[in-house]
């Protein structure tokens, strides 16, 4: 293996593991706190809005990260991030109050966001053209298995005292060995980015960011509001926890069809089947939330739902390089961040208006704007053509 490759390939392991590090975090915080909350009597509109602080700290620092990068370096940056992270998991616990948690959760999305920008652009800086959609579809995979881990870690040790606040923290430490392996002359995109404007980047990839907006909007709605969805539909603690690792499941296991069909097909059509796919089982989850067929559909669920930001990502990678390629994945992050902020607080808002089912039949409708758009966008694209 030559060397550039060789430092390829130790960038996509080392970003990987951020990637371990985010998701773990991002996934067993929400469900964590929010079933905290919902077994001290906090309603699920304020569980909502408490969870819309972490994406609102990513919304607000992400386009400092170019900035931070250039100037202490991308590797430093990330590693510092990942240390706060670590503290921030035992600050939960060190002050248990409600208030506290709306700045701990404030301070989590900036060095969250952090980790999602630089190991994105470190991913598809490093994967080749040819097989860069399978490559984001392995990121895209550890991402979940990550994400599971949380909620299905739940399950077995429980919501109460230091245990799950200490265990996280520790996963987090240990995940950050690998960044020492970063190769960062052949990523310097992260260092030599200009801050990135989202207004610039904006025109140039608009159904990008739609999908990515649908895709938050989802992400953070589930994740924070699903455990509870589970519990006020007579599940228990642990059914109503593993609901997330089952939809996580999904995009563990088979992202890399996904990945297999971005590589081979227009991006266009295989978002809007993912994106129509996912309205169906949207739709269909509250008539079988009490039978067990809800746990492969919520298997199917996962694939689609989060295949919408697997091939956004890979398409991301294909039209972009250098500094640009940068912008895009800050302007993701910016987006993901306003999209997690509408999802989780109106997800909160849908369930004490309209009830419980209220929040699936919501995001179908998300989804299904998301289906239409695109494929009047590429039908219209290929009229012109013609």
């Amino acid at each position: 293996m030559s060397q550039p490759q060789a430092a390829n390939t130790r960038n996509l392991v080392a970003a990987c593991a951020a990637i371990t590090v985010f998701g773990f975090a991002f996934g067993m915080t929400y469900p964590l706190l929010s079933l905290i909350l919902e077994a001290r009597g906090i309603s699920s509109d304020m569980i909502g809005i408490n969870s819309a602080m972490m994406p609102l700290g990513i919304l607000l620092f992400s386009p400092v990260i170019p900035v931070a990068a250039k100037r202490f370096g991308a590797r430093n940056v990330a590693i510092t991030a990942a240390v706060v992270t670590a503290l921030v998991m035992l600050s939960y616990k060190a002050f248990d109050t409600l208030a506290a948690w709306f700045l701990i959760r404030l301070v989590q999305g900036m060095t969250i966001s952090t980790l999602f920008v630089l190991s994105e652009a470190w991913i598809v800086g490093s994967a080749g053209d040819q097989n860069r959609g399978k490559i984001v579809a392995i990121y895209a995979s550890v991402l979940s298995g990550s994400f599971g881990a949380g909620p299905l870690l739940i399950g077995f040790i429980g919501i109460e005292g230091w245990t799950p606040f200490v265990m996280g923290a520790g996963v987090i430490a240990i995940g950050i060995i690998p960044f020492v392996f970063i190769r960062e002359d052949t990523t310097a995109d992260p260092e030599e980015a200009p801050p990135s404007s989202i207004f610039d980047f904006a025109p140039k990839a608009p159904m990008l960011l739609a999908a990515v907006a649908v895709f938050s909007v989802f992400d953070a709605a589930s994740l924070s509001l699903f455990p509870v969805y589970g519990i006020q539909n007579g599940l228990d603690l642990t059914t109503s926890a593993n609901l997330l690792t089952a939809l996580i499941l999904g995009n563990m296991l088979l992202q890399f069809p996904i990945g297999w069909l971005a590589d081979r097909f227009s991006h266009r059509w295989v978002l809007a089947g993912c994106a129509l796919t996912t309205t169906l089982t949207l739709l269909i989850l509250p008539y079988l939330i009490d039978t067990d067929l809800k746990w492969p559909l919520l298997v199917l669920m996962g694939t689609t739902g989060y295949g919408v930001y697997t091939v956004s990502l890979a398409s991301l990678g294909n039209r972009f390089s250098g500094i640009e390629l940068v912008n895009g994945a800050a302007s993701f992050a910016i987006v993901w961040g306003f999209g997690a902020l509408i999802g989780s607080v109106s997800g909160g808002w849908i369930m004490l208006g309209f009830g419980s089912h209220g929040l699936p039949v919501g995001l179908a409708l998300v989804y299904f704007a998301l289906a239409l758009g695109i494929s009047g966008r590429q039908l219209a694209l290929q009229r012109a053509r013609r």
